[in-house]
């Protein structure tokens, strides 16, 4: 499927007049890379913010000229949303969407029940506007599950690398998510294989305040693998250190991490069913299922095989940036043209 063109504006605002926009969430690394300058940000920049509250939205519609959704949280899919998709159309208000996880069809299956993520997204799509996308395939499989036209925009930039650091090879960094896994002995269990079996040894990276199993914590003690615990601020620098990093992102999804790895030159091993391998072509992929659950045999061999490729350079800066403005300007062009059509409701 071609991807659908950004529109070009019909209305112009005058430059003193700048589009006011309110983001859900307020705040976050990708939200914040892909704001045009010229925006005028409406409400707190810290969590979900008040937008998601059906009545604060609106009684506080007449003060913002476009509300932008981004799609994923758990806050924001657990919002009471078709109550609040309502006072979006009520308050004639023009609703961008960015799908960041959507999962496809043939992933879900015939017996795969409609869950709680189906209906929000059906009930905000329904209501947006414009809906962006970060992938093609992405793309496809929301015009095949929910009939809309998703536009295409490459996830920018959101790390540089650290000149004072360098890459261990062989070092294989298994990441626990703050979002559980089905199973997280058994995957670093595999990453451990993996890990040895192609010459190298695992590290298990581990942001503070993630739950992790007593058995793996064990193991770790028995000095089977390293963990690391670190802050939120340093995962570029501890993804920077290492040869392949193992990403168990959630089915159906697009990564922030891998994004961060490509800038600071890191190989991505990471799960078949989400769109990372549109997001970068140079991930090696490993089976897992609708649930999130791993293939452990696949996740040895991934790893095993991305430790036997060349270490990667950190990406290159200029093209980067010039990616980056290119995503910012199609955001400035879709706020203007919405928020321009509702200046003639």
């Amino acid at each position: 499927m071609t991807s659908a063109q950004p529109p070009s504006p019909g209305w112009e605002r005058p430059a003193s007049d700048r589009v006011r926009l309110a983001t859900i969430p307020g705040a976050g690394p990708y939200v914040e890379a892909v704001l045009p300058p010229d925006v005028l940000r409406v409400g707190p920049t810290g969590g979900p913010g008040p937008w998601l509250d059906a009545a604060y939205l609106a009684e506080h519609a007449a003060e913002i000229d476009v509300l932008h959704l981004h799609t994923g949280s758990g806050r924001v899919t657990d919002a009471a949303v078709q109550c609040w998709s309502e006072t979006v159309r009520r308050s004639r208000l023009p609703l961008v969407v960015t799908v960041h996880r959507v999962r496809s069809a043939a992933l879900l299956g015939p017996a795969t029940p409609t869950d709680a993520e189906d209906e929000h997204l059906d009930a905000v799509l329904g209501t947006a506007e414009v809906v962006l996308t970060l992938t093609s395939g992405a793309a496809d499989a929301i015009a095949e599950r929910f009939g809309r036209t998703a536009i295409v925009v490459a996830h920018p930039s959101i790390a540089r690398p650290d000149p004072e650091l360098g890459a261990e090879r062989g070092l294989v960094g298994l990441r626990l998510r703050a979002v559980p896994l089905p199973d997280q002995e058994a995957m670093v269990r595999a990453a451990l294989s993996g890990a040895v079996s192609g010459g190298g040894r695992l590290r298990v990276l581990v942001e503070a305040g993630t739950d992790v199993d007593r058995s793996v914590r064990e193991r770790a003690a028995r000095e089977e693998f390293e963990l690391v615990v670190h802050r939120a601020d340093e995962r570029a620098a501890q993804f920077q250190q290492l040869h392949a990093a193992v990403l168990p992102e959630p089915p159906g999804t697009h990564s922030r991490d891998l994004e961060i790895c490509r800038d600071v030159g890191t190989r991505v091993v990471a799960p078949s069913s989400g769109w990372l391998q549109g997001q970068w072509g140079d991930v090696v992929c490993y089976g897992d299922d609708a649930l999130g659950r791993v293939d452990p045999v696949s996740v040895t061999g991934a790893i095993a095989a991305a430790l036997t490729r060349p270490m990667l350079l950190p990406a290159d800066r200029t093209w980067r940036a010039e990616q980056l403005e290119a995503v910012r300007r199609v955001h400035a062009e879709i706020y203007a043209q919405v928020a321009g059509d509702r200046s003639w409701v």
